[in-house]
C-alpha cells in the first residue's frame, strides 16, 4: 500500500469517527431534551378518552407515542388500577396527563415507577388522604356547573339544561349534545374516596388552569397548585379546554416530557 493510500484510508477512518462522534452528541442531547417519548392520558367524569383525540394528533405527529387510559370511573381504585395497566405496557419513562377526575387519579397512580412527570389540566390535585370532594366544595360553585345529586344507583351524571354552559361553554351546541348523550357517568363514592399516596409531593408537577372554568373553579385550581409548587400555564378556555384549545394544551404536555 502507498503511502497515498495509507493517507486517504487514514483520513476517511477520521472522518467516520467523526462523524459517528457527531451522531452520538446529537442523540444523546435529543434524549435529554426530550426526557420522554410516551404519554399516557387519563380523562375525568361525564367523558371517555375519545375527547382527547386533538391532543393526541398532535403530539403523534411531533413523534410521541400516546396511550389514553379508558376509566371505568367506578371507583377511584378502578380507575387507578386502569391506569396502571396502561403505565405498566409502556416501554420507558411516561409523563402522566390528568383532567378534572382523572388528577385525583394520576395523583395516585402517578407514584408508578415509569411516571416522569405530572399534567394536571383543569384538574383536581389532592393530598395525601385528601378527597375530591374537599375540594370541589372548597369554593361555592358556578350558577353554571350542573353536576347532579347521585341517583338511586349511586351514579352521578351531568344536568342536560347545564351542561353546553357548565362543562363545554366554548364548543358549539351540535358538539356539546352529542357530548352530554355520550357522557359516563361516575360512581358517586369515587368523589368521598381519599387517595393514598401523592405523586407530586416527589416528582415534576405541571398544571393548565381553564380560565372559564364552570364545573371547577379556576381560583381553586389556582389554590391546589400554588399548593403543590406545579409550574402553572393559563389558558382561557372551558372546562374541556383540552377540546377547544388541543395545541395550547399541547404545548404543556411537551414542555413537561421535555422538562422545560
Amino acid at each position: 500500500m502507498t503511502t497515498t493510500s495509507k493517507w486517504y484510508l487514514g483520513g476517511m477512518l477520521l472522518a467516520a469517527m467523526t462523524l459517528m462522534m457527531n451522531f452520538a452528541a446529537v442523540t444523546t442531547a435529543f434524549a435529554q431534551k426530550k426526557v420522554t417519548k410516551n404519554i399516557v392520558i387519563v380523562h375525568g367524569a361525564f367523558a371517555d378518552g375519545s375527547g382527547w383525540k386533538k391532543v393526541h394528533d398532535i403530539l403523534v405527529k411531533k413523534g410521541y407515542h400516546v396511550s389514553i387510559v379508558q376509566n371505568p370511573l367506578t371507583s377511584l381504585q378502578d380507575d387507578v388500577d386502569a391506569t396502571t395497566r396502561i403505565l405498566d405496557k409502556q416501554d420507558g419513562p411516561a409523563v402522566l396527563v390528568g383532567h378534572s377526575w382523572g388528577g385525583t387519579v394520576i395523583t395516585q397512580a402517578g407514584t408508578h415507577d415509569k411516571v416522569a412527570s405530572l399534567v394536571y389540566v383543569a384538574a383536581f390535585q389532592p393530598d395525601k388522604g385528601e378527597n375530591t370532594i374537599q375540594w370541589a366544595t372548597s369554593m361555592p360553585p358556578a350558577p353554571e356547573n350542573g353536576i347532579l345529586a347521585p341517583d338511586d344507583k349511586g351514579f352521578v351524571y351531568y344536568d342536560q339544561a347545564k351542561f353546553h354552559d357548565g362543562f363545554a361553554g366554548d364548543l358549539p351546541r351540535s358538539e356539546t349534545d352529542f357530548m352530554y348523550a355520550s357522557q359516563q357517568p361516575i360512581a358517586g363514592a369515587s368523589f368521598g374516596t381519599p387517595v393514598t399516596a401523592a405523586a407530586w409531593k416527589t416528582k415534576p408537577s405541571y398544571a393548565i388552569v381553564a380560565t372559564e372554568d364552570k364545573s371547577i373553579l379556576p381560583e381553586v385550581e389556582r389554590n391546589m397548585y400554588k399548593r403543590s409548587g406545579a409550574k402553572v400555564t393559563e389558558i382561557k378556555g372551558s372546562h374541556v379546554v383540552f377540546i377547544s384549545k388541543p395545541e395550547e394544551v399541547a404545548r404543556v404536555i411537551i414542555a413537561a416530557a421535555e422538562g422545560k
